[in-house]
């Protein structure tokens, strides 16, 4: 994610800021990638703290237009998770209109967003024909911090859930592009084996042995279409993780140039190879301070050519077939 010109004076804003060093009041605009202070603001910056400006005719920001269903915010924390939940979608989506996705560029179906409050019935976070339904419970940092050590997951964060389930909408997206179905299938498998035979099984019996030489991590093995949901939130974690990096004005000999922009890099490998020499450094600094691993994963050779395929697809952008 990139740092963005103060436009009220001097000085630098992050991606969530609502006002500037001078208290002046700012929104993000995602079609330009900058922050303003003229614009109409999102009619959700006063409900949950969401800082882009409106879409247009409509009160509401881009992001915030694709929740079809908001959570009861009479509920307690409601609000409070439901912010964070936005703020984490916002995040996500503009990363992915980098590539063209979900954005001015982009005419095939947007994603629609289901954002539910648990209360006394857990909700199921997942991806069916565009909809992306999502717990705002796990914005909690206890209940994410106790659903991670019950599931013995390595990396369990909002952002992480948004780009595993926008994944899902992404394969959707996909699987009508001429030879994308038969190159999938030949590198994750077949999608159409029966899904919740393999999802019980994978809860029942766990990941296969060995299960790091061929995936990212246990979940991706319980079915192609989870590999590449896991596979393709891995790619978008390294892709930010470098541009982020570079963004805040560190550097590092395996940069290409110096002025090297992680986004617009066609090269895949090399891109998660830098990456991952990142996260590899930056791990240690974590340890530090005694904090968990930035990036905790391994890249195998067959993982890596997995990711070599997910950005292949996405980097071209919205494509034939999408309008």
């Amino acid at each position: 994610m990139h740092l963005f010109a103060n436009p009220a004076g001097p000085g630098t804003l992050f991606f969530d800021n609502l006002v500037s060093p001078e208290g002046v009041d700012v929104a993000y605009d995602p079609a330009t990638q900058s922050f303003v202070t003229d614009a109409p603001f999102c009619a959700n910056r006063e409900v949950i703290g969401c800082n882009w400006i409106a879409a247009g005719p409509g009160p509401l920001c881009d992001a915030c237009a694709m929740t079809a269903m908001a959570p009861d915010t009479s509920m307690p924390d409601a609000v409070a998770n439901w912010a964070k939940t936005e703020a984490a979608k916002r995040w996500v989506l503009d990363n992915l209109r980098r590539w063209g996705w979900c954005g001015l560029r982009d005419t095939g179906p947007a994603p629609v967003f289901h954002m539910l409050a648990e209360g006394r019935k857990p909700v199921v976070m997942g991806h069916a024909d565009g909809v992306v339904t999502i717990s705002i419970e796990e914005s909690d940092p206890v209940i994410r911090a106790e659903r991670r050590e019950a599931l013995d997951e390595r990396f369990r964060t909002m952002i992480g859930h948004m780009r595993h389930e926008i994944a899902h909408y992404l394969w959707w997206r996909l699987s009508i592009e001429p030879g994308f179905l038969d190159a999938f299938r030949k590198l994750f498998g077949d999608e159409r084996a029966d899904y919740g035979e393999a999802l019980e099984r994978h809860y029942g019996e766990g990941p296969p042995d060995n299960w790091w030489d061929s995936y990212l991590t246990p979940y991706a093995s319980a079915h192609p279409h989870e590999d590449w949901a896991e596979t393709t939130a891995h790619l978008l974690h390294l892709v930010d993780i470098a541009d982020s990096f570079l963004a805040a004005g560190l550097s590092t000999p395996q940069l290409p140039v110096p002025d090297w922009q992680p986004y617009e890099e066609p090269e895949a490998a090399k891109v998660t190879s830098i990456a991952a020499e990142i996260a590899i450094g930056i791990n240690h600094v974590n340890r530090s301070m005694g904090l968990q691993d930035l990036y905790p994963f391994v890249l195998s050779d067959p993982a890596r050519q997995k990711l070599d395929f997910v950005h292949d697809w996405l980097f071209r952008g919205p494509i034939r077939g999408q309008g």
